[in-house]
């Protein structure tokens, strides 16, 4: 069992990860707080080095994430307790495993009038670490 992350939000305890609406998915004014304040976006926290960014394995593949940098233990601790939930972290349905990437750094690239996808996306870089987890 993963410890829970430090901050004033109790995931475990049922609360929301700091950047998601819950079943609606993320909060988008919330996403660029987490970027611009580096600060986490399970527990609300401000960011150290390295951040951890969790997601997809398409998103790992493409390097471009859509919920924003975490604390490596709140990562975790959110993909325990709500990965099956996807929509909490910004999946409109549950991937079929988990892919945790560690960096020093990101660009947080905001999304244009052509986007399909309108989410803006989080891209590390000089990548530390990539662990893939399987789906609860």
């Amino acid at each position: 069992m993963i410890d829970q992350p430090a901050g004033g939000l109790d995931i475990r305890g049922g609360d929301v990860p700091f950047a998601s609406m819950g079943d609606l998915g993320l909060d988008k004014r919330k996403v660029t707080q987490c970027a611009l304040s580096r600060i986490c976006g399970v527990c609300g926290d401000s960011l150290a080095r390295p951040v951890a960014f969790l997601g997809s394995e398409d998103e790992a593949e493409r390097n471009e994430f859509h919920f924003p940098p975490t604390h490596r233990a709140c990562a975790e601790a959110a993909i325990e307790v709500w990965g099956s939930r996807s929509a909490s972290l910004g999946h409109a349905s549950q991937p079929s495993s988990w892919a945790l990437v560690t960096t020093s750094g990101f660009e947080f690239v905001r999304p244009t009038a052509e986007w399909v996808d309108r989410r803006p996306v989080f891209a590390p870089n000089s990548v530390i670490e990539d662990v893939r987890l399987p789906a609860s």
